[in-house]
């Protein structure tokens, strides 16, 4: 769980400030209240003169001004706590999402996630900015102020300690019921967010299916739900506010009364005794009512922090890396007993294997086997639950994470392109300085530059996000000129031919061939050309490596392969 408030103090020259610029403030307040009884006693009782009272004009005014000083830097330190905390827990939202965005992106909605950026990081605000100020104050200024009232008069001090507390309790029995509905409000605003992009990036399948009626009315019950929670912290807040106010008035009054009656008919009282309480009681309950205001502030952010929570939680689970780095040569990739647990689903069990540098690798098995799984594995994009992956003999968690990448190429069968032109994609695989003629002759290799040259703008067109406006097969051929101009020693493919007409096929095939002629190839195949030729075949089955070995070997040593192969040569060209 994060805790705002360690994360506030652990800024320790802010909070010091913040603390600082209260008790400052507190003296203000009471030197403001001071030198005000001194000039209306002076004036009004004594018959002062107004030269007499110039100097106290003077201190007034610098006490007035000091005390708006004093607000400003507080408000400002607060403000600048919220940006610099909201900035943190960005940047470790979006390394959380990074660091393993498989699973990311595999849980829950983008309309979520983002929600849970900017919402979310936005609602912890008011905790920084209002909440941490105030506290401050409210931990220093009524205590002082409470210290000058027991020494004028401890009778108006008694009554501020019987009434006072009346307050925090309060507060606490409506804190309850507004984290609940703050809880509420967080959680029906990622379902909206989350509900109304999903809608917006299914528009076009909605409208071809016609369901979008169906879904407008979700959209319209989410956005009701979220209204109706946000009013239910709005009533809590309006509530407190009333009632804060209805106790502080009834506490001011008794002590009016009371300080009234010594004045008036007791006569026990000095005017500038009763005069001076009567203004530094109001400011006493008025710190605690900006108190119980912020704390209804700090209960949303609270909210707000346990979803954030959530996600940052499962840090620790991402993969580690260290700083060796690897040579630019193929490496040998030892698997050693990895493994890996979906929650409570699917598991891929401890598989031991070896890869040799320069070799090509199959990995087959039926849908849900496994094969996507352990193609993550040996990428480094998912975190082994047990088990671990070494290249050269070192375990890849001691292998700086750029260093391993650099080395790396990933084309699955459908790779992301994003908005911006074709050279910008294609020039995301390099990791270096690239020439315009690189680029061309990647894109040449890959087969795209036939599509190139028929465009108006060539390398500077430019294409949505996500690769819309290109086919299947055009976004592979971009993907895969990344990877000649990347010149990785490791080259993984997931099913990069599926769902591709014939000749876009060939071209693939060819520019695979050719880029293993300098790479360790592993790809997730279910051509069985691509298998034979393969010089290892990993056949997985329900979560286990079950056999491992070439085409031949296989085909007299495993019944399953066996069969696979008879069924598609019985039932695919090939």
């Amino acid at each position: 769980m994060i805790d705002l408030k360690q994360m506030a103090f652990e800024r320790k020259r802010t909070m010091a400030l913040l603390g600082a610029a209260s008790v400052l403030k507190g003296l203000a307040i009471i030197m403001q209240a001071l030198f005000f009884v001194w000039i209306v006693d002076g004036v009004f009782i004594k018959g002062d003169s107004f030269n007499t009272i110039i100097p106290l004009l003077g201190g007034l005014s610098g006490a007035i001004m000091l005390r708006g000083a004093c607000g400003y830097m507080l408000g400002r330190t607060g403000v600048q706590l919220a940006a610099e905390i909201k900035s943190e827990l960005r940047k470790r939202l979006i390394r959380s999402f990074a660091a393993n965005p498989l699973q990311a992106a595999a849980q829950g909605q983008s309309g979520k996630k983002v929600s849970l950026l900017m919402d979310s990081v936005d609602e912890v605000d008011g905790f920084f900015s209002k909440y941490m100020p105030q506290i401050m104050q409210t931990y220093t200024i009524p205590l002082m102020l409470l210290a000058v009232v027991f020494y004028q008069h401890w009778v108006t001090g008694v009554i501020i300690l019987i009434t006072a507390p009346f307050i925090p309790v309060f507060m606490a029995i409506v804190g309850k019921r507004t984290k609940v509905k703050a809880d509420e409000k967080m959680e029906q605003l990622g379902q909206f967010s989350g509900t109304f992009l999903d809608v917006l990036q299914g528009l076009t399948t909605l409208n071809l299916y016609g369901q979008a009626n169906k879904q407008k009315q979700l959209i319209q019950k989410n956005s009701l739900a979220f209204r109706d929670a946000t009013m239910g912290v709005l009533k809590s807040a309006f509530l407190s506010s009333l009632m804060l106010e209805y106790i502080s008035m009834l506490s001011i009054g008794i002590i009016a009364l009371e300080i009234g009656l010594r004045l008036v008919v007791f006569q026990n009282i000095t005017f500038f005794t009763a005069f001076f309480m009567m203004l530094l009681v109001p400011d006493f309950f008025n710190m605690l009512k900006d108190f119980g205001s912020a704390f209804h502030t700090a209960r949303g952010s609270m909210a707000a922090a346990k979803l954030l929570s959530m996600e940052l939680g499962q840090e620790e689970r991402k993969t580690e890396w260290g700083q060796e780095v690897l040579a630019s040569e193929p490496p040998h990739i030892q698997l050693d007993g990895v493994a890996f647990q979906y929650g409570d689903g699917f598991a891929l069990h401890p598989v031991q294997a070896e890869i040799p540098p320069h070799s090509q690798v199959a990995i087959i098995g039926k849908s849900g086997s496994g094969k996507t799984t352990l193609m993550h594995l040996i990428a480094g994009l998912l975190p082994p639950s047990a088990g671990t992956v070494k290249i050269n003999g070192i375990p890849r968690e001691e292998i700086s994470e750029k260093s391993w990448f650099d080395q790396l190429s990933y084309i699955s069968q459908n790779p992301y392109l994003f908005a911006g032109t074709i050279k910008e994609n294609i020039i995301i695989g390099a990791n270096r300085e690239v020439t315009q003629e690189e680029v061309a002759e990647a894109a040449e290799k890959a087969g795209i530059s036939e599509l190139v040259a028929s465009l108006k703008k060539g390398f500077d067109t430019e294409i949505g996000e996500a690769g819309r406006g290109l086919s299947g097969g055009e976004k592979q051929r971009i993907a895969l000129a990344r990877a000649f101009l990347k010149k990785p020693s490791v080259i993984l493919f997931d099913e990069p031919t599926t769902g591709l007409d014939l000749q876009t096929e060939r071209i693939l095939q060819e520019s695979m061939a050719e880029l293993a002629k300098s790479s360790t190839v592993i790809t997730i195949a279910h051509r069985l050309h691509t298998i034979s030729r393969s010089d290892q075949i990993f056949f997985l089955s329900d979560g286990r490596l079950s056999a491992v070995g070439g085409h031949m070997e296989l085909m007299d040593s495993h019944g399953p392969y066996r069969e696979m192969v008879a069924v598609q040569q019985g039932g695919a060209a090939e």
